[in-house]
């Protein structure tokens, strides 16, 4: 009897070890490091990280987003003379500090199980193009070959199958199309 309720017991812990707790919403953290202002205050889910209007290249992000201590989230950054860069995991830095590149775009997903229950939309605010459309789980939102800064970033943590607001018929990405000073 008595080893048939430890086994049980360890069995309960096992399954709270191994399975991540899905019951609560996860809280989103990001936080962008912006020429000349240096890493700024970190916001929430749907805040904006960066400047808007100020002319400020986005060098940098950290997106916090983690379950019982496990990554939720993958990001990787288009930079300047770099190209796409490798995947980070949460909390890790994605683009440069202290080399005066800017950001040109990102990507930004989340790690199994947590693509089953959530969506990840993600928009930026591109130099001559103001707010691009929202990309989501993975796609690229930006530009790249076009030498246009990201200024500020916006992610959203939503519940599978939900959406967030448009914003006006743009595409969230832009591919060597766009040349240097073409207003989007």
């Amino acid at each position: 009897m008595i080893k048939k309720f430890f086994a049980a017991i360890f069995a309960a812990a096992l399954i709270l070890i191994a399975v991540p707790c899905l019951a609560a919403k996860p809280e989103l953290y990001y936080q962008a490091h912006i020429q000349d202002r240096g890493w700024l205050k970190a916001v929430k889910n749907g805040g904006i990280a960066g400047t808007t209007g100020k002319a400020l290249r986005f060098e940098g992000i950290v997106i916090n987003l983690n379950d019982l201590g496990r990554s939720m989230v993958k990001y990787s950054a288009h930079v300047q003379n770099i190209g796409w860069q490798t995947w980070q995991e949460s909390g890790g830095l994605a683009g440069t500090t202290g080399k005066a590149l800017r950001m040109e775009a990102i990507k930004i997903k989340l790690n199994k199980p947590y693509d089953e229950k959530y969506d990840i939309f993600y928009r930026v605010y591109v130099e001559n193009g103001g707010w691009l459309g929202f990309a989501k789980n993975g796609e690229p939102a930006g530009t790249t070959g076009a030498a246009l800064r990201m200024e500020a970033l916006q992610i959203f943590l939503v519940t599978k199958g939900k959406t967030v607001k448009s914003s006006g018929g743009k595409k969230p990405f832009y591919e060597r199309q766009i040349k240097a000073g073409t207003v989007i």
